[in-house]
């Protein structure tokens, strides 16, 4: 739900250009923050497999999928963070778009084929899902034609994107029936019949690729002296948060609330996803912006162990789907004497009753262990990555 932490990987490769800068310093605080999110990532994706649902009626359940918000709007804004940064590195924008346009499309190719196999464990591709990769790689090669503008362009256009993502739902009544497909796939989401094969767009274009653009933008204050940085993260961060606790506040005490409803706490946090609101994006980034000054004073093995996780992320997201897919059917193989597998052919839509679904501390077990399994391989893979890497590896 990946940048990206699964984005644009910020290393100079000499195979996209023969004329790079010289590599500069890596910004340990953003790998950091990206392990973060992919490790909080498993949490969710485990809770596919778990039956448990996404949010609610408690506030355990509540906060297991709130906390999994961070994820997908730290990824795109990253993503274009890490795009800035490689395009500062190559010193060429055609060298910078041509790499986002090729691996966008390897990430669209892989949400449709490995990782549907990896989610369902089935080769039936009748039904495919649009998920955070492809939405992540279409985003690319969008931002592949924005980067020939000025940074700061490319940010306001970003922001415009996402502060103005709801005009777009007027102008979708004005398209002619046989062009709905389009605004499906830019805003308005659903399911698309292509051929034989039904294609269910979760994650639409817009607001993400406003976002990508935003943190193309921010990627150059993260190119200032690091005590300047440092302030607008904070201030940018502190901002937004702000901001949402406002408004979000503003509208929970000016709408009452429904019989049964939560807590005016969790209706507060309880923001739109699909398509990702303005509240909703506020909610995230701003914390996340936030934390990236703290994060780069961040020392210690846990902090070691999720920069692995931070500095891999598409090699982290290729394992771990098929890996918590393996684990939980153990898991409930262990628990019920059966596996159940074929619960999992639709999978990450996975709908299971509530008397046979896991309790929270089985869920959260399964993820310690599958982290823990995924520190090693990626550790393996940095290192190989940073010391011997293969032309392929800057795509993953």
């Amino acid at each position: 739900m990946t940048a990206s932490s699964v984005g644009v990987r910020a290393q100079t490769y000499d195979n996209v250009t023969s004329t790079p800068r010289a590599a500069t310093r890596r910004i340990t605080s953003l790998d950091l923050v990206r392990g973060v999110v992919m490790v909080l990532m498993a949490i969710d994706h485990v809770r596919v497999y778990s039956g448990v649902p996404a949010g609610g009626p408690t506030p355990g359940i509540f906060f297991t999928r709130w906390v999994t918000h961070f994820c997908a709007p730290a990824f795109v804004f990253l993503a274009g963070t890490g795009a800035f940064l490689l395009g500062e590195k190559l010193g060429n924008k055609r060298a910078l778009a041509r790499f986002l346009v090729t691996r966008g499309l390897i990430l669209v190719a892989l949400e449709l084929t490995v990782l549907h196999v990896a989610w369902t464990f089935t080769f039936d591709f009748s039904g495919l899902l649009a998920g955070v990769i492809w939405m992540l790689g279409w985003c690319m090669v969008l931002l592949a034609a924005l980067v020939q503008l000025p940074t700061l362009a490319v940010g306001v256009i970003g922001l415009a994107l996402i502060f103005g993502q709801n005009l777009l739902t007027p102008l979708a009544g004005f398209t002619p029936a046989s062009m709905h497909w389009l605004w499906q796939f830019l805003y308005l989401g659903g399911e698309v019949k292509v051929g034989g094969v039904s294609l269910s767009i979760l994650y639409v274009l817009v607001p993400w690729i406003g976002v990508m653009a935003a943190g193309y933008g921010f990627g150059a204050i993260m190119t200032r002296p690091r005590d300047e940085r440092d302030r607008f993260c904070l201030r940018i961060g502190l901002a937004a948060t702000a901001l949402f606790a406002i408004i979000a506040g503003v509208f929970v005490a000016t709408h009452p609330a429904p019989n049964g409803a939560p807590p005016a706490f969790l209706r507060a946090l309880n923001q739109q996803k699909y398509p990702a609101s303005q509240l909703y994006l506020m909610m995230t980034l701003g914390p996340t912006i936030a934390l990236i000054p703290f994060a780069e004073r961040a020392r210690g093995w846990l902090a070691s162990a999720v920069t692995i996780f931070g500095r891999v992320p598409m090699f982290y997201y290729l394992l771990h789907i098929p890996l918590i897919h393996a684990v939980s059917l153990v898991a409930w193989y262990l628990r019920d004497g059966k596996a159940g597998a074929a619960r999992f052919d639709y999978a990450p839509y996975v709908s299971i009753p509530p008397g046979e679904r896991w309790s929270l501390a089985l869920l959260y077990l399964v993820f310690a262990v599958c982290v823990s399994l995924l520190y090693f391989p990626c550790r393996w893979y940095a290192a190989r990555k940073a010391t011997r890497p293969a032309a392929w590896m800057r795509y993953i």
